[in-house]
C-alpha cells in the first residue's frame, strides 16, 4: 500500500516519541529533562542497568549508546511490537487520531480476512476452555494437576481440551454462523477426502493457545492424551495468521518481563515455559516443536541481546544446541549473541524446578556458557589429539566455523578465544618428570624452582599467571583516567586489550564509550557502573600510584608516552606467547633451527620492550654465561629445551 506524500511526516509530527517509548521504559528522572524533550532510560532492546537509551523528542529520534539501536516512532513500534511497517503506521495513526488513507481493495480485503480469522480463533479458545470443565476432560485435568497446574494456572494460560470427536468444534462454530471458509482458513478443521463433512484438526488433546506479539490468538498446540498417538504434540497448520517459523510461545508477556530486566530464557516446550513462569522466570519463550529458525532468532534478539538457551540434558538437547550454533554464527553482531544452559542429564527445566527449586535453576543461569565455549566443546569433546594430523584437523574445523562470522571484530575475538582454549588444551603441564600424557595430547615438563632474585618482584609475587599483563592494563587504564582526552588517539590499542579481569573490562568499555565526554563525566559513569571503590582500588595500587603520569594528572605528553610504552609491552608479550604456542605445535621430533630462531627473536622483542621501561631488576635472571636474561626469554628457552630433551629421550637424536 502506498501512502500519500506528507502523511508520514505529519504522523511523526503528531506522535510524541517520548510517549510512545514511555510505554516500554522507565525514564531516568535524574538525567531526563522533560521540558526540553531530552529523555534517558535503560534500553528496552538489551539488558542494562544504566540509562544509555536517549530520546530526542524534538527531533523525533532515539539512540542507544550501548547496543546502537536507533530510529523513529515507527521503527520503535515495529521492533517492540514485532509488526510490519504498515501495521506500525496504523497503530501510531490510531493513537494520533489520524485516519488512514484509503487502501487498495485487495489489501483491505486481506486485512479484513485476517481480522475475521482472529475472531474465529478467539471463539475456538473459549470453546476449548469450556470443554476442559466437562466430564470428558477428567483424565486431562488429572494430568494437568500432576504437572502442578492449579486452577489459576489453567486460567492464566487459557488451557483447554479438544474432545475425541470428529466434528465437535466444527459443529460449535457452525452453530455461531461461522463460514466453512473461515473455519478451514483458521486451521481448525480439515476437508474430508471422502466427500463428507470437514473434521476437527485437534481431537483428544490438551490445548495450548499460541498468541502473537500483539496478543492475538493465531494457532494452537495440542498434547495428545493417547500414549499411542503418533504425534505427542501437534501444532496448527500454517495459515494467513500463523507462520510456525516466525512465532514463539508466550512472546508478548516474555517481552514485557525482559523489558523489566529479567533474562530471556528459551525453553523447548509449553510446559517448560509455564513452569519457568510459575517459578518467577517470566521472560520465557519456546519455539513451536521445531529447531529455532533464523526468523525466531531475530525475534529473540529484538527482545534481548543475549538470550539464554535452556536445553534438555540429553543427546537430542545437545544436538539442538550444536545446530543452533551454526545458524547463529553468521548473524552475530557486537553485543548480540547467545548463552547456553544444559540441564542435568535426563531433566528438562520443569523437572529441575520441581526437584531442586528456583534457586538451583538460577545457579545454572548464572553459569550459562558463552557460545564460543559450546563451539569449542562440540569440536573437542570425546576426541583425542595425540598426533599432528588430528590437531591440524581440529584447527581446520575451527577455522571453517569462524569464517562463518561476518563481523570482523567478532571474528577476531573468537579467534583469540579459540587460541587461548587451544593453548590450555596443549600447554606444557607441570610434573615430577618429563612425560607424555598419553591419550590427551599433552606433554609435561619438569618445573624449575624460582631464582632468589625474583622473589621480591611485585609481578612474581602475584599468584595469577597473567599478572604482568594485568598490571600493565591497570597502568594504562589509570593513565587514561588522568588524561581522558588521549583516549581517541589510542582507541584501537584500548579495544585490543583482552582484559581478563571483569573490572578492567568494564573500565575499558566505559572509557571507549564515554572518554571524549571529559574526566568528570567519565568518573561519574564509572561510579555509576562499578560503585565508589573501583577508582580508589585502581589508583591505590603501588605500581599504579608510582607511575609518573598518575602523579601528574593532566600531563598529556607524559600520559601518551606511558600508554604507548605499556601497549607496546603488552603487544610484545602476546607475540612471545603466540610464538611459543606455535613452536610447541611445530615440535615433533628434534627441534629445528627455524623454531629456535623464532623463539629467540620473539623473546628478545619482549625483553627489549621491558628494558625500555626500566623494569624492576627482579624482572631479570642471570644466565649461565653471566648475561642478563628476561624472565620471558628464560621461560621461552626452558620450554624449548624441555621439548628438545623430551625428543632426545624418545630417540630423536
Amino acid at each position: 500500500m502506498s501512502l500519500p506524500p506528507g502523511f508520514l511526516d505529519e504522523l511523526r509530527t503528531r506522535s510524541s516519541l517520548s510517549q510512545v517509548v514511555g510505554r516500554k521504559v522507565m525514564w531516568d528522572q535524574r538525567k531526563s529533562n522533560q521540558g526540553k524533550g531530552d529523555m534517558w532510560a535503560p534500553c528496552p532492546f538489551h539488558q542494562e542497568k544504566s540509562a544509555s537509551f536517549h530520546v530526542d523528542d524534538r527531533k523525533g529520534f532515539y539512540y542507544c549508546f550501548g547496543c546502537h539501536a536507533k530510529g523513529d516512532a515507527i521503527s520503535f513500534v515495529r521492533e517492540t511490537e514485532n509488526v510490519g511497517f504498515m501495521e506500525a503506521v496504523e497503530i501510531l495513526a490510531r493513537e494520533a487520531g489520524m485516519p488512514m488513507p484509503e487502501r487498495d481493495p485487495r489489501a483491505a480485503e486481506k486485512a479484513d480476512k485476517r481480522s475475521e480469522l482472529a475472531e474465529v480463533m478467539e471463539l475456538a479458545v473459549r470453546w476449548f476452555r469450556l470443554q476442559l470443565k466437562t466430564g470428558a476432560a477428567e483424565e486431562s485435568r488429572a494430568y494437568l494437576g500432576r504437572r502442578g497446574l492449579d486452577d489459576a494456572a489453567l486460567e492464566r494460560w487459557e488451557i483447554g481440551f479438544a474432545p475425541d470427536s470428529w466434528q465437535g468444534l466444527w459443529d460449535a462454530l457452525k452453530g455461531k454462523n461461522v463460514s466453512d471458509e473461515l473455519i478451514l482458513g483458521a486451521g481448525l478443521a480439515k476437508p474430508s477426502t471422502r466427500g463428507g463433512k470437514p473434521y476437527d484438526t485437534f481431537r483428544g488433546r490438551i490445548m495450548f493457545p499460541i498468541r502473537d506479539a500483539r496478543g492475538r490468538a493465531i494457532a494452537f498446540g495440542g498434547r495428545a492424551m493417547d500414549p499411542n498417538d503418533n504425534a505427542k504434540y501437534l501444532n496448527s497448520p500454517e495459515t494467513e495468521l500463523f507462520d510456525k517459523g516466525r512465532s514463539l510461545y508466550n512472546v508478548k508477556d516474555a517481552r514485557t518481563a525482559a523489558g523489566k530486566g529479567q533474562p530471556l530464557l528459551v525453553a523447548e516446550g509449553y510446559m517448560d515455559v509455564i513452569a519457568l513462569h510459575s517459578a518467577g522466570f517470566e521472560a520465557a519463550v519456546a519455539p513451536l516443536g521445531t529447531a529455532i529458525t533464523e526468523n525466531q532468532l531475530a525475534m529473540l534478539w529484538r527482545i534481548d541481546a543475549e538470550p539464554i538457551i535452556t536445553l534438555d540434558g540429553d543427546t537430542a538437547g545437545q544436538r539442538a544446541a550444536f545446530r543452533l550454533i551454526d545458524l547463529a554464527l553468521p548473524l552475530l553482531e557486537a553485543g548480540r549473541s547467545l548463552r547456553f544452559v544444559m540441564m542435568p542429564e535426563g531433566q528438562d527445566p520443569d523437572d529441575l524446578l520441581k526437584a531442586a527449586g528456583a534457586g538451583a535453576f538460577q545457579k545454572l543461569i548464572d553459569g550459562a556458557l558463552p557460545m564460543v565455549q559450546l563451539l569449542w566443546q562440540r569440536e573437542t569433546e570425546g576426541r583425542v589429539f595425540d598426533s599432528p594430523e588430528r590437531k591440524a584437523a581440529l584447527d581446520k574445523s575451527l577455522r571453517e566455523k569462524m569464517m562463518l562470522i561476518k563481523d570482523p571484530s567478532i571474528r577476531g575475538h573468537y579467534g583469540q578465544e579459540i587460541k587461548d582454549l587451544r593453548w590450555k588444551l596443549f600447554r606444557p603441564q607441570t610434573g615430577g618428570r618429563q612425560a607424555m600424557a598419553r591419550g590427551k595430547g599433552k606433554w609435561q615438563a619438569a618445573p624449575r624452582a624460582p631464582l632468589p632474585t625474583t622473589k621480591s618482584s611485585v609481578l612474581a609475587a602475584a599468584t595469577d599467571a597473567n599478572a604482568t599483563e594485568h598490571l600493565r592494563e591497570a597502568v594504562i587504564l589509570a593513565a587514561f583516567l588522568t588524561c581522558p582526552q588521549i583516549i581517541e588517539d589510542f582507541e584501537s590499542g584500548l579495544e585490543a586489550m583482552t582484559c581478563t579481569d571483569p573490572t578492567h573490562r568494564t573500565l575499558r568499555d566505559i572509557m571507549l564509550r564515554n572518554g571524549p565526554s571529559g574526566a568528570d563525566a567519565l568518573r561519574e559513569k564509572i561510579f555509576s557502573a562499578l560503585g565508589p571503590d573501583a577508582l580508589e582500588n585502581l589508583l591505590s595500587q603501588r605500581h599504579v600510584a608510582i607511575t609518573p603520569c598518575v602523579r601528574n594528572p593532566g600531563n598529556i605528553e607524559m600520559a601518551s608516552l606511558t600508554v604507548a610504552e605499556e601497549l607496546a609491552k603488552l603487544e610484545a608479550t602476546r607475540g612471545l606467547d603466540a610464538e611459543i604456542a606455535e613452536a610447541v605445535e611445530d615440535l615433533s621430533g628434534v627441534a629445528d633451527e627455524g623454531v629456535t630462531w623464532r623463539l629467540s627473536e620473539a623473546a628478545r622483542a619482549a625483553d627489549l620492550a621491558k628494558r625500555s621501561g626500566q623494569e624492576d631488576k627482579a624482572e631479570y635472571d642471570v644466565g649461565d654465561n653471566g648475561a642478563r636474561i628476561s624472565k620471558d626469554e628464560r621461560s621461552a628457552w626452558d620450554t624449548l629445551l624441555g621439548t628438545i630433551n623430551f625428543s632426545k629421550s624418545k630417540g630423536g637424536g
